[in-house]
Order: structure tokens, then C-alpha cells, then sequence
């Protein structure tokens, strides 16, 4: 099943052109990400900018990929974070309405290793490690009257996703660049997390790839803005 099948019947010259190009992203001579990588990052950049139909059509070809149910559950389940529970909600049912296509049997296997006592102090270790030493504490360091968000950043965008398993820290710090990007209108918190991904290890070159392969479902403007945000890291 294409991507276009829904309209290539009704629009089949626009479904060329969509086919074209992302096939041409696909074989991009600069890309040498991953089959697997390339897809955790579409299903983010969807989930980003709200492609729930084209979700649906990509989530049955990131299974082939290689991306398991449990790497989908978790880019899904972080977007949370990111996006909040209001745009996310919608995307948990279409995965697990393919998923059930799949013959996958639900619920998955659990994946959090932290619990309501241990989810600050892990959280806290997470950001630590991704964004350095500036990062510990900040609910109690940090401007008073942002110990509450800091401390939510701390035990549940961190402690309650960052800390699960199914994929590993630079895999997250990834697909969070794709849903920052996506959703737009948040460059400072899109060059924090593209400084955040050198730090776990995926440079400047990376990055750029992983741009290429989103570009088709995000538009020009949005791609343009992620790989300024990436330069802007980089120059720092």
C-alpha cells in the first residue's frame, strides 16, 4: 500500500508528484540513515505536524523497516511530552488499530524502569547527561517561580519517558528534534534539542540527514527552519 492510494485514483498526476519525491528522499545521495532510523523519524515529524492519515499509511511500512511495536509505542507515547496529550490522543488509536492489522497482540510488554519515588532523581540524571550540568537541580536552583515546570520537566518529561526502554537516549533526543520541528514556532527549544543530540552523539551530519528524510512531510518552510536551528547549534 503507497502513501497515495487514498487519491491516486481521483489526483493521480499530484500522486506522482508525491510518490517522485519521496522515493527521491529516500535514495537522497546524502542520506545514510538507517531504513529503521529513517522511519522513527517520519513517525515523529507525522506525529509533529499532525499527519494522522499519512500516519496510518507509514506505520505498516515502519514495521517492515524494522522498527518494532515497542520502538513505535515509545515514539508515540514521548510525543506526549512535546505535542501534549490533546494532539497525541488521536495517534495512540491509529497505531493500535495498525498494529492490530499487524496480528501484533496488545497491550505490549511494560517498559518503565523508574517508580513515583525514583522518577525525579532519574529524570533529573537524563537531562544532566544530555544537556550537562546546568540541568541538575533546576527546580530548586533555577528562578522560583519556575520550580513547578521544572520539576514536572524533571520527573515527567524525562523521569516517566526518557527513562523507559525501547529506545536509547540519542534515539529520543532524535525524534524529539522531529517533533519540535514538525509542530513549528519552537526554534529555541528545537536548537536546545539539536544541542542536546550532539551531545548524545549525532552530529551535525546526521542531523542534516535526518532533515532530508522529514522534509517531504513537513514543507519547505518548517525544513528550512530545523536545519537552521541544527546550524545554530552547531555554531555554538
Amino acid at each position: 500500500m503507497a502513501i497515495t492510494d487514498g487519491f491516486k485514483a481521483t489526483d493521480p498526476e499530484y500522486a506522482g508528484i508525491v510518490e517522485a519525491f519521496l522515493a527521491e528522499a529516500a535514495g537522497d545521495e546524502t542520506q545514510f540513515l538507517p531504513a529503521r532510523t529513517r522511519y522513527l523519524a517520519i513517525v515523529a515529524a507525522l506525529l509533529g505536524c499532525q499527519g494522522i492519515d499519512a500516519f496510518g499509511a507509514v506505520v505498516p511500512e515502519a514495521l517492515r523497516a524494522g522498527v518494532t511495536p515497542v520502538e513505535l509505542k515509545e515514539v508515540v507515547y514521548q510525543a506526549t511530552d512535546y505535542l501534549g496529550f490533546g494532539r497525541v490522543m488521536p495517534f495512540v488509536g491509529a497505531m493500535n488499530e495498525a498494529l492490530d492489522a499487524a496480528g501484533v497482540a496488545l497491550p505490549l510488554e511494560g517498559q518503565a524502569t523508574v517508580t513515583p519515588e525514583t522518577r525525579l532523581a532519574a529524570g533529573n540524571d537524563v537531562q544532566i547527561e544530555a544537556f550537562g550540568e546546568g540541568m541538575r537541580e533546576t527546580w530548586a536552583n533555577g528562578p522560583a517561580e519556575r520550580a513547578t515546570v521544572n520539576r514536572w520537566l524533571a520527573a515527567n518529561c524525562f523521569g516517566d519517558y526518557y527513562t523507559r526502554h525501547g529506545l536509547t537516549l540519542a534515539e529520543r533526543e532524535m525524534v524529539t528534534f522531529c517533533y519540535l520541528v514538525a509542530l513549528g514556532g519552537c526554534d529555541p527549544q528545537a536548537t536546545a534539542h539539536a544541542a542536546g543530540n550532539f551531545n548524545v552523539g549525532n552530529d551535525r551530519a546526521f542531523m542534516y540527514a535526518v532533515v532530508h528524510q522529514i522534509l517531504p512531510f513537513i514543507g519547505y518552510p518548517r525544513g528550512l527552519n530545523a536545519l537552521a536551528c541544527i546550524d545554530a547549534a552547531a555554531a555554538k
